[in-house]
């Protein structure tokens, strides 16, 4: 009987996995069988490990208000969190990657669809996702990697519980009436991951429960 589990011998890092869903990625990616680094920005586990096969990039910043109140301070730390930093990292991740390394990037449904007003600077930071992820896959496809990016519907977060003052609004927005658990999100992070996903580079993938229907 074969008890080998989809990502033995694998090593993945993730990027703002202390929480949330970065936390749940991090869970998912241990029980599939990796070995997990989990931080805000690093590149020590390739060092500790050898070698490094899985980065998922998480970590972000969640700027909302009128856009013309958000002054250039703002813009500056957004874009560093939001778009510098999964580039570093991923730049930085390709060195140690070898064919079947995979970078998945959790982006967010407003880069394909801005419902409510105050979200012009995250989604500006999100859409920006879409064109560093294309570029990556073109780069590093003659080496077997793979990049790709998640954009998760309302999903039940401490950032954005599933019972908060917005929450019946967000939640008549999708088709399936209600918000995400992390582990639903992190499902397609893992297949993205993983070698089912093997064929799938460059790709948007919308994990939103009908919200930009």
């Amino acid at each position: 009987m074969n008890t080998r589990l989809p990502l033995d011998g694998r090593v993945a890092m993730v990027i703002g996995g202390s929480r949330g869903i970065g936390a749940a990625v991090v869970h998912r990616l241990a029980r599939d069988g990796a070995d997990v680094g989990f931080t805000y920005l690093s590149d020590t586990v390739a060092d500790r490990f050898g070698r490094l096969d899985i980065l998922v990039n998480n970590a972000a910043r969640y700027p909302v208000g009128p856009i013309d109140e958000f002054g250039v301070e703002e813009f500056d730390r957004t874009v560093a969190v939001n778009v510098r930093a999964p580039f570093v990292a991923a730049t930085a991740a390709a060195r140690h990657m070898t064919g079947g390394g995979s970078i998945v990037t959790v982006g967010s449904l407003v880069a394909d669809r801005t419902v409510f007003p105050g979200y012009g600077l995250y989604s500006m930071s999100k859409t920006a996702l879409v064109g560093l992820t294309k570029g990556l896959a073109r780069d590093l496809g003659g080496r077997g990697i793979r990049a790709t990016l998640v954009h998760p519907g309302p999903t039940d977060t401490d950032l954005n519980p599933a019972d908060g003052p917005y929450s019946d609004v967000i939640r008549s927005h999708t088709a399936l009436g209600r918000y995400a658990a992390p582990d639903e999100i992190v499902a397609t992070v893992a297949h993205l991951a993983g070698d089912e996903g093997r064929f799938i580079t460059g790709s948007s993938v919308l994990v939103d429960g009908g919200f930009t229907i």
